[in-house]
């Protein structure tokens, strides 16, 4: 049996529903299968999830300053990957 000290009523009651072998395949026809793969396709691809390493040093500068222009540091770093790949980001020397 699963460990359910996790999990929240409607999913503790549903996983014993399942363990009592109450549910049951139901067929699927190749339309609704291709349905069902486009739009679980259109959903990775909307999202655009990235993972990136970033030094420490670089990820508080980044929170730091997305916190001054009072943003999540996410949404920030989106900004400013945007603005590169448009053409509005240069780079400008350092002072």
């Amino acid at each position: 049996m699963a460990k359910r000290s996790k999990l929240d009523a409607e999913e503790q009651e549903l996983l014993a529903s399942y363990e009592r072998d109450e549910w049951r395949s139901v067929a699927s026809t190749p339309e609704t299968l291709r349905e069902y793969q486009s739009a679980a396709m259109a959903t990775l691809e909307a999202h655009g999830l990235v993972s990136i390493i970033l030094s420490e040093d670089d990820l508080e500068a980044v929170c730091r300053q997305a916190a001054e222009a009072g943003e999540p540091y996410q949404k920030f770093i989106a900004r400013i990957v945007h603005q590169f790949v448009s053409g509005r980001l240069v780079e400008k020397p350092r002072s």
